[in-house]
């Protein structure tokens, strides 16, 4: 089993991206996700971008990720 997280791709150069993770930037891998552009939410595991998904899809996941962590407040 692995865990990714949502990125948003705000720069590129070759097949290294830059991604906002919620304010903080980190430079990625996107050799599996050539597709992969500017303003993209990409999956992110271990530095690689492993897919690229719509902005829907990243928002379910932040919001889900926001619930279990009001659950665990309580």
């Amino acid at each position: 089993m692995c865990l990714a997280i949502p990125a948003r791709i705000t720069k590129i150069k070759g097949m290294l991206a830059e991604v906002d993770l919620g304010g903080n930037t980190k430079e990625i891998n996107i050799t599996l996700t050539p597709e992969a552009k500017v303003g993209d939410y990409v999956l992110l595991h271990a530095g690689f971008a492993i897919q690229v998904i719509d902005e829907k899809a990243a928002e379910e996941i932040f919001e889900a990720w926001e619930e279990a962590y009001a659950a665990l407040q309580e």
